[in-house]
């Protein structure tokens, strides 16, 4: 079985109550919301990622203003049958992220088709990654540890 580890860096935006998320397709086409960041290129820090990707996925310039956690993940995946399946490991970092400047704006040709602010009542709600309710615990309760253990909703 091929290994492969991703190391991604995500923001918490929120703003007058609301919450900036991505949306994007889920394996099986599904619409999905997610945190806005993404993966981590060869030797790029992780805080200079996460103010890269909310720039490509919303359109804002954000101001890390605090690391929040970090949440990992393993998932096996089947591929093709020539690639066999993958043990896939994520390593997400959160930060806390505030808007600075720039227009919000739908990503076009990446990972996302668009940017929106959700009322925080309403995520619960919002078919969404898990990743999105892991780093909204760790907004709300800021663990000194910088973990949150939430159950995964497949």
């Amino acid at each position: 079985m091929r290994k492969k580890l991703r190391v991604a860096a995500y923001a918490v935006c929120v703003r007058d109550g609301q919450l900036l998320l991505a949306r994007s397709p889920a394996p099986d086409g599904t619409l999905e919301w997610v945190l806005p960041g993404g993966g981590m290129e060869h030797g790029e820090d992780p805080h200079d990622t996460v103010v890269r990707e909310l720039e490509e996925e919303t359109g804002y310039l954000v101001e890390v203003t605090g690391l929040l956690g970090v949440d990992s993940s393993r998932r096996t995946f089947r591929r093709g049958v020539l690639r066999g399946p993958v043990d896939h490991h994520g390593v997400r970092i959160v930060y806390e992220g505030r808007v600075t400047g720039g227009e919000l704006r739908h990503e076009i040709g990446g990972s996302t088709d668009l940017a929106a602010w959700h009322d925080l009542t309403a995520v619960p709600e919002l078919t969404r990654v898990r990743l999105v309710d892991v780093a909204l615990r760790l907004w709300r309760e800021r663990p000194v540890n910088g973990r949150v253990s939430v159950p995964d909703q497949r």
